[in-house]
């Protein structure tokens, strides 16, 4: 890959690099499919291949639908599921308390409640219960009658819990996407497709994709059976509730690529509908006029529905979404932005104390950065994890301690990684050494359950084998350039053609990423707590553009830009945005990285 604009190293330690792509290939490419070239561009340095680009821009629910039964157990799960339906067995869900669980489990019991079945929740308490099922909560369930339990984003590496639970004589069903282990967990079925039998391709899906796809098989095989012929009521209004997947796809964040991409696109479509009441009372809370895009899943709506776990209401958000009260969503939704109001304070003051820590300690110079504090929210170790690793550019965790469900005091770790470092493989080989009692997650994002006494080993742990991965060395990342832009030639239809050709962005389908070359920055302050704010002109002046870099504040890039202020000249990068503002639209940058022109911190670090 060749370097842009000559940049070997930003401030943030990174070289800007153009991907490679053939001009022989992205000519066709706008040849084939009528593409617009940044678009035919985008598709390359992605590696769509040309037999996939009608499904990658023109997704359709007829064509692209994802297969259910590719996934390995999901013809025979479903069939048996269908006849414990009919046969009346007692069903509930155990649902993981963030987005993509909280999604899930409204999916769930708007399922069932559309089948006539009032299935009861249990969304476990972040603070008190942790992190994926426990025993004394599925002896609760047992005891208010159930005899099945649906399982979701939860139960891969459950092993002593769910023998438990088949021990007491509970059929477990679990719709899981995270890592499968060495085996799987006795379960009386386990939907996954990390599964390592899985062939189904489906790796990508959140678990509420994952639980989606199984209520549509569920659903043919009650066909099949002559179910709703039989008690004479519709087939299930599944479409209706895609914007359900939608939510938990975006917020789970993962790759929006193969059927994630089809699952996003008709769930924010379905989204504009606003049939889904508690979703449609949480838009109008966070202040959405216009309908809901994956950014606000991201910004807006998602935190606020995590919210509630993280102050010991963790049911909150999955019976918001899966209210069909007007008055009480309302009630819920403003329950849960005050809930978020409140993390934001905390999770400031958290921040804070881990900052002050990494720097007394010299931690920034280790190749993974852990910090632990006594009195910190054990809601909220992921989110301060990562803000630790954007700001350091490195992996970090973060624990927090609480009493675990024997009343002993332990560890709550979050992880946050960076491309290259698998997180959930770290944790997973800390539980087979010994060092802590639960570990999984993501490659990108996992969390850990650690006895006190044991954390100084873990470190150490931790440190000797993020020290293997780096080499010793202290790395200088890529960051791919998708473009170059000009402030006075850019425009809200630009913004608008990318995102309705390449669209839905997040991860493995990155939002594109343009340098502004040579920008003055003519003003800059700090908006908010962190916040850098600016305004920018091309080199030569002319047209003014509106700029943030968020959380930057006390960081390279915020010191740069507030240094800048008078007409320094910088290269920017990051990516453009619409604002809309009393009716207008207008562009505006948000900034990843910057390198100066004026000495070059390419030249003066080669």
């Amino acid at each position: 890959m060749s370097t842009a604009f000559k940049v070997e190293r930003s401030v943030l330690d990174a070289r800007w690099v153009f991907p490679e792509a053939s001009n022989d290939i992205i000519q066709r490419m706008m040849s084939d499919f009528s593409v617009p070239e940044i678009v035919a561009r985008l598709l390359v340095a992605r590696k769509v291949p040309p037999e996939q680009i009608d499904n990658f821009l023109f997704p359709r629910l007829n064509r692209d639908f994802p297969d259910p039964f590719k996934m390995a157990d999901m013809m025979a799960f479903s069939k048996w599921m269908a006849g414990q339906i009919i046969e009346g067995r007692k069903i509930s869900a155990f649902c993981d308390f963030d987005v993509d669980g909280s999604t899930s489990a409204a999916l769930l019991k708007k399922f069932f409640r559309h089948l006539g079945m009032d299935i009861p929740l249990y969304i476990p308490d972040r603070m008190v219960e942790g992190y994926g099922p426990n025993v004394k909560a599925m002896h609760v369930l047992k005891n208010q009658g159930a005899d099945i339990i649906l399982m979701a984003d939860c139960g891969t590496t459950a092993f002593d819990v769910l023998a438990e639970a088949k021990s007491i004589g509970l059929d477990i069903c679990v719709f899981d996407h995270h890592e499968q282990g060495e085996k799987l967990p006795d379960a009386k079925w386990v939907i996954n497709p990390k599964r390592h039998d899985d062939t189904s391709g489906f790796g990508m899906l959140a678990a509420v994709g994952v639980t989606f796809l199984a209520c549509v098989a569920i659903n043919k095989a009650l066909r099949d059976a002559n179910y709703f012929v039989n008690k004479n009521i519709p087939e299930v209004p599944l479409k209706e509730w895609l914007d359900l997947v939608g939510l938990g796809t975006v917020c789970d964040m993962v790759p929006l690529t193969g059927p994630n991409r089809l699952l996003v696109r008709a769930g924010f479509q379905q989204m504009a509908f606003k049939k889904n009441i508690g979703l449609q009372a949480l838009c109008e809370v966070g202040g959405l006029k216009k309908p809901a895009t994956p950014d606000d899943a991201g910004f807006v709506l998602g935190p606020r529905i995590n919210a509630g776990s993280r102050v010991h209401q963790a049911d909150l958000g999955a019976k918001l979404l899966s209210s069909e009260d007007a008055s009480e969503a309302k009630n819920m939704a403003w329950t849960l932005n005050d809930c978020n109001a409140k993390r934001r304070t905390i999770q400031a003051d958290m921040m804070r104390e881990a900052n002050d820590m990494i720097e007394q300690r010299g931690l920034a110079d280790n190749a993974l950065i852990m910090v632990a504090g006594e009195s910190w929210h054990v809601g909220l170790n992921g989110l301060v994890a990562g803000q630790i690793k954007e700001k350091y550019g490195k992996p970090a965790c973060c624990i927090a301690f609480a009493p675990g469900m024997s009343g002993e005091l332990e560890g709550r770790g979050s992880g946050r990684s960076v491309a290259g470092f698998n997180m959930a493989a770290l944790f997973m080989a800390a539980k087979e050494a010994g060092l802590v009692i639960k570990g999984g997650g993501h490659a990108m994002a996992a969390g850990f359950t650690v006895m006190p006494d044991k954390i100084p080993e873990l470190d150490l742990f931790f440190q000797a084998e993020a020290n293997k991965i780096a080499g010793g060395a202290n790395l200088i990342s890529e960051e791919c350039v998708d473009g170059i832009a000009s402030i006075r030639g850019m425009r809200p239809d630009f913004i608008k053609l990318l995102q309705d050709n390449v669209g839905p962005f997040g991860q493995e389908n990155p939002e594109p990423r343009f340098i502004l070359p040579s920008v003055r920055i003519v003003m800059a302050d700090i908006v908010g707590e962190n916040h850098v704010r600016l305004q920018m002109t091309d080199a030569e002046g002319g047209l003014r553009m509106k700029a943030v870099a968020f959380r930057a504040v006390g960081t390279p890039v915020g010191d740069i830009l507030l240094s800048s202020k008078g007409g320094r000249l910088l290269h920017l990068l990051g990516q453009f945005k619409i604002n809309h503002w009393n009716g207008v639209d207008s562009v505006e940058f948000l900034v990843d990285d910057v390198a100066d022109t004026d000495t070059g911190l390419s030249s003066s670090k080669n």
